[in-house]
């Protein structure tokens, strides 16, 4: 008897404390359906006009307080600020970014390689960082060719570390001061460097098991007849509009240092 009492009184207590009844709830739905969305605007990316004209600013006064090293100052993308500096310039760059209070880049993102075999120092190192103060990128970008190495960025990034060793892996470019500059993508005795223009997609040795010698075995690589076929219609075909553009056609120059001229008699 108790317990009948007590159900009821719940469930009354339920009824009381619901929201709207159903077909009050589907009435309210009809009045409210009558008026028509607005349509979602597409989401396209706007460049704050306000920070890209700080990020110049800041181009500009990282190339007057580095004369020596910074040699371009642009924006790539609109709005993404990149120092085009000298190989020599690598470490006090990346430390005037870091310390300077105007900067404080601690943040080292990544650092990539680029191959453009038909320029001079045909090999380019692009270190990325981010000031978690500001809310700030910046690329840094130097050259070299197969030859000349570049200062380690360890001294300043801790981090530089195995990003150095997949750039030399990768690009074959020579760290000076690194504390353990080898392969980290390749196995051990490879040869060459992937990600040159220059080396075959292929490759040069294959990789397999052998089940009389058990265990992994080097050959040159070998390509069967029917794999010789390529078509040589790329995707990048569907897009002539942008056939003919230069590789520099998306950069806008904010600062080029000339360079200085050699003294001469005639100029003295």
């Amino acid at each position: 008897m108790l317990g009948s009492v007590i159900r009821q009184a719940v469930s009354r207590q339920i009824v009381r404390n619901s929201p709207i009844s159903t077909t009050a709830a589907v009435a309210q739905t009809n009045q409210t359906g009558d008026k028509k969305e607005s349509p979602k605007k597409p989401t396209i990316w706007k460049i704050d006009e306000h920070k890209r004209e700080r990020l110049a600013n800041f181009g500009k006064y990282a190339a007057e307080c580095l004369p020596k090293f910074v040699q371009k100052v642009q924006f790539a993308a609109g709005d993404e600020l990149e120092l085009l500096i000298h190989p020599s310039g690598v470490v006090p760059v990346l430390s005037f970014l870091k310390g300077n209070h105007s900067a404080q880049f601690t943040n080292l993102t990544f650092i990539t390689g680029m191959d453009v075999p038909t320029r001079k120092n045909r090999l380019e190192v692009i270190y990325s960082l981010y000031s978690v103060r500001f809310n700030a990128r910046v690329r840094v970008r130097t050259y070299t060719d197969e030859i000349a190495p570049i200062d380690s960025a360890t001294p300043v990034f801790k981090g530089a570390d195995w990003f150095e060793r997949e750039v030399y892996d990768m690009y074959g470019v020579w760290f000076n001061n690194h504390p353990d500059l080898r392969r980290i993508l390749t196995d051990y005795g490879f040869e060459g460097h992937p990600f040159r223009k220059d080396y075959p997609l292929s490759g040069y040795n294959e990789v397999r098991y052998d089940p009389e010698l058990k265990r992994v075995v080097y050959e040159p690589s070998e390509l069967a007849q029917e794999f010789r076929k390529f078509d040589l219609n790329t995707p990048w075909e569907t897009f002539p509009a942008f056939r003919n553009q230069s590789i520099t056609s998306g950069y806008e120059t904010i600062l080029e240092v000339a360079e200085p001229t050699p003294a001469t008699p005639q100029n003295k």
